[in-house]
């Protein structure tokens, strides 16, 4: 086997868990290997470090797939490789759907296995993968037996490696659309046309802790619980209005919620599952839109749900526009007067908003750029909670490190003039396991803020 010798003065990153070698890395290569073969790794000393497989066309030279001598990357090593990352899942995730293979933190660099009950979705991302494809099918096949497997290898870093994007069946005959459970939840999944695999798991967990936010708003519009005692019954604690009615909708203590980029609407599905009163579900696309109004119905929420079509910032700028046109008139008139119609549109509020945007910042080069676009997100979004509110918000870009995150949203909050208490700080679920010293798997930052005014 060829082998791959490293610079004295190099970072020790292979020695801390980091599978990569890059090419400015590597002294020297010994023998002949050929794009995609395994070499062994040695360090200047010509000490063994671990086997890798090897692509001179990227800057990711090689990715070790092990640090023991390996010979091959047969249905065998596979096998191994696929049980234990099933049992990790089995161990800490509930039901059958879930990111199964995530990688670098699974020690299979550039293979991404998301699993939607019988049917699994195969990312194929480098080269060295890419030509164990029949291997990795073979393997999956016994170790969880699918009905299908489908291949969403369509994305822009295998050109990084000299592949083509490529997508479409690899096994069976694979569903366009499947519906998983979810926290309870029924989720329907486009694996064709969605966004990477069709689902992002990796929020699982994060959605499910909104939960205590979703109730405990009634007092707010003046009901409260109270013994009520109907004819000839036993008296009852109900909810009551200040007028002194019963109030009989259900909903009545649960918050009102924006979700921006909803995607599938998850988190407007675990908002009403948790008790929201009312949600607006927002996403630029449409096709995102119509697959959350699809999930919306599966599980009985059409009632509680608003869907809106249009540009996030565009929407939150208007709403706050309204709000400050709204002040200025109360200032000048003493009150507003409802009879005239604003000029500027908008002015809605609500108790819970939540962020959830794709990647600003997708390469180091573009992190100022993601933190203007960040901060405005956030800046928009602050001024539309309700005083006491949530904000909920998340960034999925590695880039943005969490400091960096956290004092952007600080600097958001003080233009707001806003006064933030972070009550949740979490990461990607347990499905998306991190390995110190691999940086780069610890790229979700996900917060729970409670939002007030300098007032008290």
């Amino acid at each position: 086997m060829a082998s791959v010798i490293l610079h004295k003065s190099r970072k020790k990153r292979l020695e801390q868990g980091h599978p990569w070698v890059y090419k400015n890395e590597i002294e020297l290569v010994e023998g002949e290997p050929q794009p995609g073969s395994l070499v062994q790794i040695y360090d200047h000393r010509r000490k063994f470090l671990a086997t890798g497989y090897y692509n001179p066309a990227s800057q990711i030279t090689v990715r070790a797939v092990s640090y023991l001598p390996l010979e091959k990357m047969d249905v065998d090593f596979f096998i191994t490789r696929f049980s234990e990352c099933l049992n990790h899942r089995e161990r800490f995730v509930d039901g059958d759907a879930y990111r199964l293979v995530y990688g670098e933190a699974d020690f299979l660099p550039g293979l991404i296995v998301d699993r939607f009950a019988d049917v699994l979705v195969v990312q194929l991302l480098t080269l060295g993968m890419d030509q164990c494809r029949e291997a990795i099918v073979e393997a999956l096949m016994k170790v969880l037996g699918p009905t299908a497997i489908y291949e969403r290898s369509d994305v822009s870093v295998r050109e990084m490696e000299g592949l083509e994007q490529v997508k479409g069946p690899l096994y069976g005959d694979a569903p366009r659309y499947v519906t998983i459970l979810e926290n309870g939840l029924k989720i329907k999944v486009d694996i064709e046309q969605g966004q990477k695999t069709g689902y992002f798991f990796d929020q699982r967990e994060n959605r499910a802790s909104i939960e205590p936010i979703m109730t405990g708003w009634g007092r707010r519009s003046g009901i409260e619980l109270k013994e009520v005692a109907e004819p000839g019954e036993e008296p009852k604690l109900l909810p009551v209005n200040s007028n002194g009615k019963v109030v009989t909708f259900p909903y009545w203590d649960g918050a009102t919620v924006l979700e921006c980029f909803s995607h599938t609407g998850s988190f407007t599905l675990h908002a009403c599952k948790y008790g929201a009163k009312k949600v607006t579900c927002l996403d630029i696309s449409e096709h995102a839109i119509e697959s959350a109004r699809v999930n919306v119905e599966l599980n009985g929420f059409t009632d509680r749900v608003e869907f809106v079509v249009a540009d996030a910032f565009d929407y939150l700028r208007s709403q706050a526009k309204g709000i400050d046109e709204r002040s200025r008139r109360a200032l000048k008139e003493g009150k507003v007067d409802t009879s005239v119609p604003m000029t500027e549109g908008g002015g809605r509020t609500w108790d819970v908003v939540i962020l959830d945007p794709p990647a600003f910042a997708k390469t180091r080069s573009a992190v100022k750029g993601a933190c203007r676009g960040y901060k405005e997100i956030n800046l928009q979004g602050l001024k539309l909670v309700n005083e006491g509110g949530y904000l909920v918000t998340a960034s999925c870009s590695y880039h943005m490190r969490p400091d960096l995150f956290l004092q952007t949203i600080q600097d958001a909050a003080s233009d707001a003039g806003k006064i933030l208490r972070l009550v949740e700080w979490r990461a990607a679920g347990k499905d998306h396991p991190q390995i110190l010293g691999v940086d780069e798997g610890h790229y979700l930052k996900f917060a729970i803020f409670e939002v007030r005014s300098k007032t008290f």
